[in-house]
């Protein structure tokens, strides 16, 4: 259903997480964004983490089964006159890609973003659902069966 990301992306993730990100994320080379995903009844639920972002800095894309998601954090606008005595928080461009299968709906995804958080839905595909299958009777012919 969900494929893991690129594992260069996942391979940088790891050592971000390690030995922390002293450069912010550009265009070209974004960071990573750290997520979560669950199955949730008839759908996928996929929740990326994204403090402090504004809800116009996000960009979603879904081109096949790759859905892509990028964010930009920008320095707090304090005016020219503000010297920066502690700075820990990551600025810069924020990106996860995921391989989504062909058992999900990428047609109907919704997304919403609260709190820092944003939370994208892909619902299951009908064909991927699991159904039931009824057995038929097989019919005989008495006149072809041949007894010895």
């Amino acid at each position: 259903m969900l494929m893991r990301s690129e594992p260069f992306t996942e391979i940088h993730r790891i050592a971000q997480q390690m030995f922390g990100s002293p450069e912010a994320g550009t265009w070209s080379r974004p960071s990573a964004v750290p997520i979560d995903a669950y199955r949730h009844g008839d759908e996928l639920v996929i929740a990326f983490d994204l403090p402090g972002v504004d809800r116009d800095a996000i960009d979603i894309d879904v081109e096949r089964e790759v859905l892509t998601v990028r964010a930009e954090r920008r320095p707090v606008d304090l005016g020219g006159d503000a010297v920066a005595q502690l700075s820990e928080r990551p600025l810069g461009v924020f990106a996860r890609r995921l391989f989504l299968g062909e058992a999900l709906d990428t047609e109907h995804i919704s997304a919403t973003y609260d709190n820092g958080v944003l939370v994208l839905r892909v619902p299951i595909a009908e064909k991927a659902k699991p159904r039931k299958i009824t057995v038929a009777a097989r019919e005989h012919d008495d006149a072809k069966v041949l007894t010895t």
